[in-house]
């Protein structure tokens, strides 16, 4: 048999990490196993989809490198098709037209209610004949009576669901539009799903849909029920603990590898490994490693993982990150050095790229005032002479390697008769306008011999501005 997953997110919002997860697992499935991976967009809720949700979704699954094999489909082009299904349950007698009122329906619930029994549709339509003047009516699948169906989830084994404790589920509104759990049968029988694999809030969902495929004389697909996931506090996740669009995580400086990678974790586990590579992880997922229980979210796991991945990745592929936040800092990665050079001498020292890129600003263009503390302590009167030699040093040299620029500084150190931090460290906050930066040559060959020598300049001019 050849497997076929499928993503089916509401474009109702933005792709989230829970959604993001569900997705990564359903691709490592396909891929483990050769198979297909399918994109379906479920947007039959009219009011609530969204272009923009749509394209923030498909810019999220771009972003994570989770490529489709089919796909975008969307189910409001469907809708033909499941009409004719529909008919089809009608005429098998699978299905039939209930007229019972909102009112009605109140009221039944209502008594159930009072009698402590479970609130649920009680059938009386089943064997109704004729149509009701002045009510349009639904459609409802003919749940079976009796016995069990079980569904042999992939991650929870066989749970059992009495078919008796189902109601009859409105599989068409009074309009004529599909629900949920209709169109969700129809596009896996249609698009040859062969496993389903999403969160565990689907899995009341299964029975029914199960009940469906079989009235329509099909085998159904296997369904694997991801635990949900949690804030770090244990609650139900939100917002504020990260519940956030997988492109903010982008915003805010993570490389896709390493959310990846922190997705994978929340459930998933090979014996105490923690890092993967994507081909690892296609190599060695197996659904049947999901935990069943539920996972907490850990912010500072993902900073580790990504700080590990900013070290360890291909510099060019880092610097391609890095170079779209320079973009939006304002700053033309053109007009100075090569980011790949920049992400050599920071990446030990930044934790996102959104850090690197504030933190590399200098490098680009003018920062707008020194560090108030460190210019006082560190650009004193004594220190015009040492920035004096450094000047002339730097000037004289005929090219600007980094050799070179760490020869001129220790020079100078010799010359004056100072330690190496009296020279290096002035000369620091004249280059950044503060005392944080990688090694001093390695600044020095990044910031650029024009920009050095100006900014020594301007250190200078401050300096004696400040003595007069």
């Amino acid at each position: 048999m050849s497997i076929c997953t499928r993503f089916a997110p509401s474009p109702t919002g933005y792709l989230h990490i829970g959604g993001a997860r569900t997705a990564l697992f359903s691709w490592l499935f396909a891929r483990h196993h050769g198979g297909e991976f399918v994109l379906r967009i479920e947007d039959t809720d009219l009011e609530r989809s969204t272009a923009e949700s749509v394209n923030a979704i498909l810019e999220g699954m771009n972003w994570l490198g989770l490529a489709y094999d089919r796909g975008p489909f969307y189910q409001t082009e469907h809708f033909p098709r499941y009409r004719e299904v529909i008919q089809q349950l009608l005429a098998s007698g699978d299905a039939y037209h209930c007229y019972c009122t909102r009112e009605e329906l109140e009221s039944m619930r209502t008594a159930q209610m009072e009698r402590k029994e479970k609130p649920r549709y009680d059938g009386r339509c089943r064997h109704r004949s004729e149509p009701r003047e002045g009510v349009l009516p639904v459609v409802r699948f003919r749940t079976p009576d009796a016995g069990v169906t079980i569904v042999d989830d992939l991650v929870r084994g066989k749970v059992a669901f009495q078919n008796s404790e189902l109601d009859d589920l409105i599989i068409a509104r009074s309009d004529g539009t599909p629900t949920y759990n209709l169109t969700v049968v129809v596009d896996d029988m249609d698009m040859g799903i062969t496993h389903v694999i999403r969160g565990d809030d689907h899995l009341n969902n299964s029975p029914r849909q199960i009940n469906i495929l079989r009235a329509l004389g099909v085998e159904p697909p296997r369904y694997g029920h991801l635990p949900m996931i949690l804030g770090p506090d244990g609650t139900k996740l939100s917002k504020r603990h990260g519940a956030v669009s997988v492109m903010q995580y982008r915003d805010e400086g993570f490389l896709p590898e390493a959310l990846l990678n922190y997705l994978v974790r929340l459930g998933w586990s090979h014996g105490d490994q923690e890092i993967f590579s994507l081909d690892e992880l296609v190599r060695l997922f197996d659904i049947g490693d999901v935990n069943q229980s539920a996972s907490a979210i850990n912010p500072d796991k993902l900073l580790w993982l990504n700080q590990y991945y900013i070290k360890t990745l291909d510099p060019d592929h880092v610097a391609r990150e890095l170079s779209w936040h320079f973009g939006q800092i304002g700053i033309d990665p053109s007009t100075g050095p090569e980011a790949r050079q920049v992400v050599l001498a920071q990446r030990d020292r930044s934790r996102t790229l959104r850090e690197m890129a504030e933190a590399s600003a200098y490098f680009y263009r003018e920062f707008s005032d020194y560090d108030e503390k460190a210019f006082r302590k560190n650009m004193t009167p004594e220190t015009l002479p040492v920035l004096q030699a450094l000047h002339d040093g730097f000037r004289a040299l005929g090219g600007w390697e980094r050799e070179a620029l760490h020869q001129v500084v220790h020079r100078t150190a010799e010359m004056l008769d100072l330690k190496l931090g009296k020279v290096a460290l002035p000369l620091r906050v004249a280059l950044t306008g503060g005392t944080a930066s990688p090694a001093i040559d390695e600044t020095l060959a990044l910031v650029g011999r024009d920009r050095t020598i100006a900014r020594i300049e301007r250190a200078q001019a401050r300096i004696s501005a400040e003595c007069a």
